[in-house]
């Protein structure tokens, strides 16, 4: 667990409804900027409190597990490999798996953009 005095120093709405927080922090140890580096593009979770976290917030967090189970593929990889299976299951008359997966690629795409304004 890493813990850093930090500030909010801009907020941003995105399209998708997420938030993008750009948080500054005082100057970071090489251990501490290790940690950072290593949470690059990573899922993790980050409380906030305006002050101090006390012996028994720190347990707590501790004690905290995630319900999410990340794989190690991105997720259009995972994609790729549910339609292989499901080509190996019932191709649809499809011979060729990468006619199958562009196939059902247009039909997701066409999915998502109809339902763009």
């Amino acid at each position: 667990m890493l813990i850093l005095p930090s500030q909010i120093e801009n907020i941003t709405t995105r399209r998708d409804r997420t938030w993008k927080l750009t948080i500054g922090t005082q100057e970071l140890t090489s251990e501490q900027a290790g940690e950072v580096v290593k949470l690059n593009q990573e899922f993790f979770y980050l409380a906030l409190k305006r002050d101090p976290f006390k012996t028994r917030d720190l347990e707590i967090i501790a004690g905290i597990q995630s319900e999410f189970e990340f794989n190690d593929k991105p997720p259009g990889q995972r994609l790729r490999a549910v339609f292989y299976r499901l080509w190996e299951q019932d191709g649809q008359g499809y011979k060729d798996f990468e006619l199958y997966y562009r196939f059902q690629m247009e039909k997701v795409i066409d999915h998502f953009k109809s339902k763009l304004q």
